[in-house]
């Protein structure tokens, strides 16, 4: 069975999309009625903008939904039987299976890009990566903070990313080290992406997810909060709505599809991370990039 996954935020480069763009005439469709749902001219900064203005969380996440969904819009053979998106990603897969329009997932990337971005300015947060420890320890270090930190996003066995306030999540990482992590790294990003945190963001997505239609998709999508596979229109809006403030359980997510019959990966949207992060979690699992 073939899955399609898409990419979350971190991505991104200058000139993403061009090619697509410049070279089929659906892309170029899809673009232009992008820069006018977003009031401003996205394509100019993703094809020729600096790194700096593609970093603004405003940019970052519409740019790489829009570059996800329109590769998939223009593959060839694109027929998904099980979709599953990292973080961000996941709007894309909702597209690629046909239960969000390409519009209404674009309004809500927007908006959610906006909410996380005025949640970060709220409260000073941040993300850290520990590479080389349990899971289970990782959780159990985070529980014993006092302050607001937890487990963020599961990549792979060996590398998960916390999450929390600074002191919370600085007080983790010096744990997490003289527990034997490898490396416990700061993340360059603006807040606590997938925590308590992001609560006021997530009450304000919520509100723009009810209103929105969701509708029955071509096959299953695998949500990032519990890992299983949803069909059900109302089901998928609620873990949707739940997504920003509880962890990305990506290495379970890809270990349920193989268990499902998923034999191969086809990553959709710019970069290569999820075929690495695919191929960490089961050696023996095919990877490809879309075309």
């Amino acid at each position: 069975m073939k899955a399609y996954i898409f990419p979350g935020q971190g991505s991104q480069f200058v000139g993403m999309g061009k090619d697509l763009y410049e070279q089929h005439q659906v892309a170029k469709d899809l673009f232009e009625q992008a820069n006018e749902i977003l009031g401003f001219r996205i394509t100019d900064i993703m094809f020729n903008g600096t790194e700096e203005e593609l970093k603004q969380t405003k940019v970052t996440q519409p740019a790489i939904f829009l570059h996800s969904v329109i590769q998939a819009a223009v593959a060839q053979d694109f027929a998904p039987e099980m979709v599953a998106g990292h973080s961000l990603g996941e709007f894309s897969a909702l597209v690629a299976n046909k239960v969000l329009s390409f519009e209404d997932a674009l309004r809500l990337v927007s908006k959610r890009a906006l909410a996380m971005q005025a949640a970060c300015e709220e409260q000073p947060s941040t993300m850290a990566a520990i590479l080389g420890l349990e899971d289970e320890k990782v959780e159990q270090i985070c529980a014993g903070i006092d302050d607001v930190v937890v487990a963020a996003n599961y990549n792979c066995p060996g590398q998960l990313v916390i999450s929390g306030s600074v002191p919370g999540v600085e007080a983790a990482c010096e744990q997490m080290k003289a527990a034997g992590a490898k490396r416990a790294l700061l993340l360059p990003v603006g807040g606590a992406f997938h925590s308590p945190l992001m609560k006021s963001a997530e009450a304000e997505l919520e509100a723009a997810i009810r209103q929105t239609e969701f509708k029955q998709g071509i096959c299953p999508i695998y949500q990032n909060v519990d890992a299983q596979a949803h069909t059900e229109p109302s089901e998928i809006q609620q873990n949707l709505i739940k997504q920003l403030t509880a962890p990305v359980r990506w290495t379970q997510s890809v270990q349920q599809m193989i268990a499902d019959g998923a034999t191969l990966f086809v990553e959709c949207g710019p970069g290569k991370v999820l075929q690495g992060l695919v191929k960490k979690i089961d050696k023996s699992a095919e990877v490809a990039q879309v075309s």
